[in-house]
């Protein structure tokens, strides 16, 4: 039987050097024994990493989504190519089976005793309590509230994958330290299995991918976190556009449009000032404050107000692929999926309370659609009130329940996280699996009451009175950055013919067939199919590589016989066949691809 190495008290996980009691925590890979697996070797790396560079000092090591990492700064710089040696430094601290001990000071004791630490005075400035904790192993002791293992034998199967630069505090104006990533699981087989799929995520990264496909770059000198859309990515966004907007449309919503900065008396009323502002992008005109929009709600609201409304128009859909800046800190900024501007495929349906779970239902019809059309599995998760949010709690409980009766009526499953909710509704957060396993957080579906509130939003019931509506907030993708990242990632740049940026591209097996190459493309481009022609003055067989790299559906090699016998010579991607078809069928398949697109 496994090795009890923590409980959960009160909903809380507790270590076994701070309680015996509540549900048991055993040394396997549950969430649970993870994180004291993780936290525990953070701090084993950080005691490697203290036996290799003496000087070194250590700010934070949290356990995170992707592992858990440690900053910390030392005079001697420290690479990637370092890493294999820390490693090994923590294997050989692990098998010498420290035990992990826990003991309390004052808050003033612990300045005392860490007053020539600058990064642990700015740990204790950011602690509330009068009392600290402090983990001990070995020679090696840190400032941490736990939970961990009982000692270092439990950490064996460590991997450290990244080195990066952290700013102290994710504060651009603060001193760089160096941040070290790691994985940890509680047997050798995961671990394995762990590599095997960054490595494989490595090669999927749309980072180099979509240097390699050019699809689209990014520019310090305009600004960091400010993607910029190559052509061929432009074709790729447009395409997904295009299906998403058909599909609105069919369901029944109405395409609008807001500006993109709106005055700050607007962000005040709603919330967002107080509870969102230093996400903002805030600026002044004509001695006004005026701040550009981070979500599109307000726009919504307001072209809703633009005329009365009776309880027969609701619920009204508006949608609008909308523009939105969010002041993310530069350590956070990764490729397509963490950016400063960015395009959400952003919704808002107004409708009675009584509409609630017909609307929620028809929204998760609509993710089911989408995610299947591109080959996601996904999960749903209730999020519920924050710390920051808005509204009473009575009418929080209200619209969580509408969205826990939706999804209940359906035997949907689902899970809850407690205080994830925006500020000023709860929702539901839809969560994808993409082709390597890794989870996604994507489209989200959102009841509010308390904006209509604010924004004195009525309707007309069936005895002609005014009634407070309800609005829910939803988007399908999330946005088309972070969406076009994952698929990037999750079709490894092979896209289906549907979205692909290119669907074929023509080589001409010498320059006399040129012409007919382009005629074809041209041709093509009426049934609205992309397509290139590769005829640049290199050999046959270096253009068919050079088109094959580019991971399109088909390559079409075009001759003498395919010129005069108006035939197409294809090399079929998905299906590795070569195979010949007359011109016009050949369209007529990749037309019948495109189409397989719809939702």
């Amino acid at each position: 039987m496994s090795e009890v190495i923590g409980y959960i008290k009160d909903g809380e996980i507790c270590d076994t050097q701070s309680c015996n009691e509540g549900q048991e925590i055993l040394f396997d890979n549950s969430k649970e024994a993870l994180e004291l697996i993780r936290h525990s070797a953070a701090h084993l790396m950080a005691q490697a990493i203290k036996e290799l560079y003496p000087d070194a000092k250590f700010f934070v090591g949290p356990v995170v989504d992707e592992g858990f990492y440690y900053d910390f700064k030392t005079s001697e710089k420290i690479s990637e190519s370092d890493l294999k040696k820390i490693e090994k430094k923590m294997k050989e601290l692990a098998k010498k089976g420290y035990k992990i001990e826990k003991y309390t000071l004052s808050k003033d004791e612990a300045i005392e005793k860490f007053k020539d630490d600058d990064l642990k005075q700015r740990v204790l400035q950011n602690i509330p309590d009068n009392e600290v904790s402090i983990y001990k192993q070995g020679e090696f002791e840190d400032l941490c509230r736990g939970p961990h293992v009982p000692d270092t034998k439990k950490l064996f199967n460590v991997k450290l994958t990244r080195i990066a630069g952290a700013y102290l505090g994710g504060d651009e104006n603060e001193e760089m330290l160096t941040r070290i990533y790691g994985i940890a699981f509680a047997d050798k087989e995961s671990l394995k299995k762990h590599i095997t799929m960054l490595e494989e995520a490595k090669r999927r990264d749309h980072r180099k991918l979509g240097n390699e496909l050019e699809l689209f770059m990014f520019s310090e000198e305009a600004g960091a976190g400010l993607p910029f859309w190559l052509p061929k990515g432009a074709r790729l966004r447009s395409k997904l556009e295009k299906i998403l907007w058909k599909a609105h449309r069919v369901r029944g919503y109405e395409p609008v449009r807001g500006p993109e900065i709106l005055k700050a008396e607007m962000w005040l009323k709603s919330g967002h000032y107080a509870c969102y502002g230093e996400n903002m992008y805030l600026t002044k005109i004509d001695g006004q404050e005026y701040g550009l929009k981070p979500m599109n709600c307000i726009g919504h609201i307001l072209i809703y107000k633009n005329s009365t409304k009776s309880y027969r128009d609701l619920p009204i859909k508006f949608f609008e692929y909308g523009v939105v800046h969010r002041h993310e800190k530069s350590g956070v900024l990764h490729g397509l999926l963490r950016v400063r501007e960015f395009t959400q495929d952003d919704a808002h349906i107004i409708c009675t309370p009584g509409q609630i779970k017909d609307v929620v239902l028809d929204v998760v019809e609509f993710v089911d659609s989408v995610m299947k059309k591109f080959g996601f599995e996904y999960s749903m998760e209730i999020s519920t009130k924050p710390e920051k949010a808005i509204g009473d709690d009575d009418v929080w409980e209200l619209a969580t329940k509408g969205l826990k009766d939706a999804l209940e009526s359906r035997n949907l499953e689902y899970g809850i996280d407690e205080g994830g909710g925006a500020f000023y509704g709860p929702k539901i957060d839809v969560k994808i699996t993409d082709a390597i396993g890794r989870k996604w957080q994507c489209g989200t579906i959102q009841v509010d009451f308390n904006l209509p509130q604010r924004f004195e939003m009525e309707y007309t019931d069936e005895n002609n009175e005014k009634k407070q509506p309800v609005m829910i907030h939803r988007a399908i993708l999330g946005s088309f950055e972070r969406f076009i990242g994952i698929l990037t990632e999750h079709y490894a740049g092979e896209f289906p013919t549907f979205i692909a940026p290119t669907q074929a591209i023509f080589v001409p097996i010498s320059e006399s067939h040129n012409e007919y190459c382009y005629k074809l493309k041209n041709e093509f481009a009426k049934k609205e199919i992309d397509c290139e022609v590769y005829d640049k003055n290199d050999s046959l067989n270096k253009r068919i590589r050079l088109a094959e790299k580019q991971r399109v559906p088909y390559v079409v090699i075009i001759g003498d016989e395919e010129v005069a016998n108006e035939t197409v010579a294809i090399r079929d991607r998905r299906k590795k066949e070569q195979y010949n078809l007359k011109t016009e069928e050949f369209m007529l398949q990749l037309v019948k691809e495109i189409e397989e697109g719809e939702i």
